[in-house]
């Protein structure tokens, strides 16, 4: 049953890809805010019997935040959008740093992935004309972004490629805030596409490898014992 445990988030994201795609906004609108607590729910059910310590409470913390930035223009109606998102998804970034960087790592970084040096380098260059009074902001944000995307690189495959189609959702996303009129209309159904993707298999990546690191332990338990 357990292994089950990812369908019910499956499901509803294939809904709102779908429904973005038809511009069916009375459906993307409800189905965008149950993504993240159905998310929740599926790493609760999947990490079932695990032991609850520091990876969990962070992935589950930047799942929360990461669910106050999907909502910020409904959850928060009397502040500017954009900024409220820019916030809450930064936290729930530093979140994930702090998981992959010092909690589930097992490798240092790859030489590959200096290739998300050369993607900061390259978004920013493009949008900097464009980007107005939220440059600065977004410049940093790149960074924090830039820096989860690293730190996956040190962790299980799963988390890897999470991190990889995270970033690539708030590539296309960027683009389409300042610079719409280069982005065609498919373009908004594929960010909530890559969004939905980096999010579940960063999930489903740290319980995975949380489940490896306690049946590698407990041998070593048992001979203690």
């Amino acid at each position: 049953m357990r292994r089950l445990w990812i369908v019910p988030y499956a499901i509803v994201s294939i809904v709102h890809v779908v429904a973005l795609a038809f511009n069916a906004d009375a459906v993307a609108a409800p189905t965008k805010l149950l993504l993240m607590p159905l998310l929740a729910l599926a790493v609760l059910v999947g990490g079932r019997g695990s032991r609850w310590g520091a990876p969990y409470t962070l992935l589950l913390a930047a799942i929360a935040l990461s669910w106050l930035g999907d909502g910020a223009g409904t959850f928060f109606p009397f502040a500017p959008t954009l900024p409220m998102m820019l916030l809450f998804f930064g936290l729930a970034h530093l979140c994930y740093i702090w998981l992959f960087w010092r909690k589930v790592a097992v490798r240092r970084v790859p030489p590959w992935a200096l290739i998300y040096a050369v993607w900061w380098g390259v978004l920013i260059a493009v949008l900097w004309p464009h980007l107005g009074g939220l440059a600065i902001a977004v410049a940093v944000y790149g960074l924090v972004l830039g820096g989860t995307a690293v730190a996956t690189s040190r962790c299980h495959p799963l988390i890897a490629w999470g991190g990889a189609f995270f970033l690539t959702s708030d590539s296309i996303l960027a683009f389409r805030l300042f610079l719409p009129d280069a982005m065609p209309d498919w373009t908004s159904p594929l960010v909530m596409l890559t969004y939905t993707l980096g999010q579940g298999l960063i999930a489903a990546g740290v319980v995975v490898a949380d489940r490896i690191a306690t049946r590698s332990e407990e041998p070593a338990v048992q001979e203690v014992a």
